[in-house]
């Protein structure tokens, strides 16, 4: 019995035995609706008439032990094909309604009930009804008053679901002549032009704020729109507040006020509700202009079109020293910055060439007053003014043609028009004795420009290391001020002065600003949007693709056995599978499963994969928003994946009857996730910002470079004084005697290079502030000479 048809056309000598004994009870009993009654109307259908002779032999029955003429009578009239069909028209005349509930099916129940849901356009969504019945009940999915094409299963599934797809859905369960209708359900399709730092795409029944409300300037009488949105299972509900008072009948995902006032200005937010989750959108400025009064206002707090950051930590170097701070500063800036609503990547351990391309990629989204921030943590160095990224695979000794020059990215912004661009460098900045090129950078006179330099000109920046992973110095204070809504500059001289206070770098490692910011510009700064061109919405959209996440799954295998598997985006190239058997067959008496057999791009040591705990991966930054009880993988690089991210997935299990385990395997192909879409492993391009720098780019080889190398790995560290002037220059580096605290390398013993009038690009402002560490935290440091890299050749 298959589905609802197959029983009705049952023939009922099928009927199973418990359905037939009591139909047979029924139909025994000596009453005016008994089996003679049947007999007489089935008589009148020709296909089974029974004779008088046929009646006779059923009622004789009744001398037989346990002989029964109504199963006599079933058994005749079944020979003869009498199917359940037939039998319940026969009943219905007769007007036998217990006889009827014989064989009748189970009552119809819906044990899981659809729920509405809010979901991404572009990703896939599910609605589930389960019902139980005997025989097995038929689905029939509509929309509104529309059957559904396909809708035939329990499952409903959108993949990928679209704008059109969103209305009210409803579920009939059916059983032959019966039915039962589910629940309404409700799916909500929220479009989401580009959303950054989006990590939940998967619902798996968190609450998700993926559209944000937008800060706007009106004018008395126009309209205002409010939209927010966010994913989450069931369809999340809304809450508008303006200047934290609940506003009435504001229950929507959308708030509009047609007719605005001044009354009308302020703050807004939103308050997010699904089932016990609760959540806030960001608060937004509404200001209202009136006309009259516009020529006379005060001037206006600066705002960004848009806010886009490239954070690059490079700390897995192949031939030179190996850094730890870099992960965490970039993981901690990265949260800081999506709080401040800029839309950020951040990318760990890279090449030259993927530097050079993911600075393209990040270039292609600045326009007319966007906020660029470029954060880099790693090593590097400072030539004539001009200062050096080192990739991960720069050579041993590097030059500039192995390097990115800072300058020539600004370069590169300014001529975007940008409304402030932000260099924050966490790096040494000591003279490379080995490059003796001279940049020919020639920058445009702008008033937007601010360089956060880690350490002054000349010295070594540091990182702290404990016991665990922790910040570098820079970043450990700037992180407690980030938030403030200050002036940039303003901003970073408190970090500086906090800075300054550091008891173990005290001396040696000082914040130093220059800027030529004439405004007060602040990363607090609201966004205004005017109007970006199509190509620039392309490019946002193409930059929003490096958050996609793969949609969580289940993989169901023939042994019964449903393995869940869920991905997690510590950086923007760097993912965590996690994998979890939520259902075993009861004839297994133990089972495992894990991931195996990725591309060879991604090199990854089959020792490190399928973890018990995040950590055992390496991923110690994700471990307390990852669910427990699962198996880890960590799968970082995934710029250099060319194709699509095809894996294994392997089941073991060993069954009760059974000694030997029994493997199963399946495909899983997740096509090219987060930074994978962007393709920065391709040759870099001619317009890159390879192009801007007026010097050679091939790398010239000294032949005492090797020499001079062995010469400069001794065992003392080059370190400036912490106090800065005005002008933000340093003292000349007197060594240090107390090496206890830190792991050492011999700096060049070159004079320090002092930037000619000619050079400077920028003025230079000072910078000072910050929050002291817990004396316990301070105890147990030491520290290690982070981004000192060329002397470590």
């Amino acid at each position: 019995m298959s589905d609802s048809y197959d029983y009705d056309s049952l023939n009922i000598n099928m009927l199973r035995e418990p359905i037939l004994i009591k139909l047979i009870e029924v139909l025994d009993k000596t009453n005016s609706k008994g089996w003679r009654k049947l007999g007489e109307f089935v008589s009148n259908d020709r296909r089974f008439r029974v004779s008088e002779e046929e009646m006779e032999m059923c009622s004789l029955k009744v001398l037989e032990l346990d002989g029964s003429p109504a199963r006599s009578l079933l058994r005749l009239i079944g020979d003869r094909g009498c199917i359940v069909r037939d039998l319940v028209e026969f009943l219905k005349a007769m007007g036998h309604t217990e006889a009827l509930h014989c064989i009748k099916p189970p009552g119809i129940k819906i044990i899981i009930q659809p729920q509405s849901l809010a979901v991404i356009s572009g990703h896939t969504a599910r609605l589930t009804c389960h019902a139980v019945g005997n025989p097995i009940v038929q689905y029939q999915w509509f929309k509104a008053k529309e059957e559904v094409p396909k809708g035939n299963s329990p499952d409903l599934v959108f993949s990928p679901v679209q704008v059109r797809d969103a209305g009210y859905y409803i579920c009939r369960v059916n059983w032959g002549g019966s039915f039962q209708f589910s629940h309404w359900a409700q799916l909500e399709v929220l479009v989401v032009g580009a959303t950054y730092g989006l990590t939940c795409h998967s619902l798996e029944g968190k609450l998700k704020v993926v559209i944000q409300p937008q800060a706007q300037r009106l004018l008395v009488g126009e309209t205002l729109e409010l939209e927010c949105g966010a994913v989450g299972r069931p369809i999340p509900q809304y809450q508008w507040y303006r200047n934290g008072v609940p506003l009435k009948h504001a229950t929507r995902r959308k708030y509009t006020i047609p007719y605005v006032t001044t009354e009308h200005q302020g703050k807004y937010r939103c308050e997010v509700i699904s089932n016990n989750e609760r959540t806030w959108t960001r608060e937004t400025d509404i200001r209202i202009d009136d006309f009259e009064n516009i020529r006379h206002r005060s001037p206006e707090k600066p705002f960004a079109t848009d806010k886009v950051a490239l954070l690059i930590g490079n700390l897995s170097y192949q031939s030179h020293p190996q850094l730890k701070a870099p992960m965490v500063d970039v993981y901690d800036l990265t949260n800081l910055l999506r709080q401040l609503n800029f839309k950020v990547v951040s990318l760990l351990d890279l090449t030259e060439s993927e530097m050079r391309n993911a600075v393209d990629e990040f270039l292609l989204l600045l326009h007319k007053g966007v906020y660029g921030l470029l954060y880099y943590a790693g090593h590097g160095y400072e030539n004539y003014g001009n200062s050096f990224m080192v990739p991960v695979d720069a050579p041993n000794p590097y030059r500039s043609a192995n390097c990115l020059c800072v300058q020539s990215i600004l370069k590169l912004m300014q001529e975007k028009e940008t409304g402030l661009n932000v260099f924050l460098l966490d790096m040494c900045r000591k003279r490379n004795i080995h490059d003796d090129t001279t940049p020919n950078v020639v920058l445009r006179v702008t008033a937007n420009i601010v360089f956060g330099y880690a350490t002054c000109q000349d010295a070594e920046a540091f990182e702290l290391n404990s016991s665990g992973f922790t910040n570098g110095v820079f970043i450990n204070f700037l992180k407690k001020r980030l938030l403030e809504d200050e002036k940039i500059t303003v901003l970073l001289d408190r970090v500086a002065e906090d800075m300054g206070q550091f008891d173990p770098t005290k001396g040696k490692q000082a914040l130093e600003i220059r800027s030529s910011l004439s405004e007060r510009r602040a990363l607090t700064d609201p966004i205004l949007s005017s109007g970006c061109s199509d190509e620039n919405q392309a490019r946002n959209l193409q930059w929003a693709k490096v958050h996609e996440l793969p949609e969580s799954m289940c993989l169901d295998f023939d042994c019964g056995v449903l393995i869940k598997m869920g991905f997690a985006a510590e950086f923007s190239n760097v993912l965590v599978i996690y994998t979890s058997i939520v259902k075993k067959s009861d004839d297994m008496s133990s089972c495992q499963a894990y991931v195996t057999n990725f591309t060879p791009e991604l090199d990854i040591d089959p020792k490190e994969m399928n973890k018990e705990t995040p950590e055992e991966t390496g991923s110690y930054l994700l471990s307390k928003s990852l669910p427990q009880h699962c198996l880890y993988t960590r799968l970082s690089s995934l710029q250099k994946l060319r194709e699509q991210l095809v894996f294994t997935v392997c089941l073991q299990g060993k069954f009760v009857a059974m000694e030997d385990l029994v493997d199963w395997t399946t495909e899983v192909n997740i096509g090219k996730p987060l930074i994978a879409k962007l393709d920065l492993h391709r040759t870099v391009r001619r317009n890159s910002c390879l192009q801007t720098c007026g010097m050679p780019h091939s790398p010239s080889h000294s032949p005492g470079a090797d020499h001079l190398h062995q010469q400069y790995q001794s065992t003392y560290l080059g370190v400036y004084d912490a106090s800065h002037s005005a002008a933000g220059a340093c003292s000349n580096p007197p060594f240090c005697e107390d090496t206890s605290f830190y792991n050492h390398y011999h700096c060049t013993d070159d004079p320090p290079f002092l930037d000619s009038p000619s050079r400077v690009n920028v003025p230079i402002e000072t910078t000072d502030d910050i929050i002291e560490l817990q004396e316990s935290f301070i105890n147990s440091l030491q520290l290690h000479d982070q981004y000192n890299t060329f002397t470590k050749m």
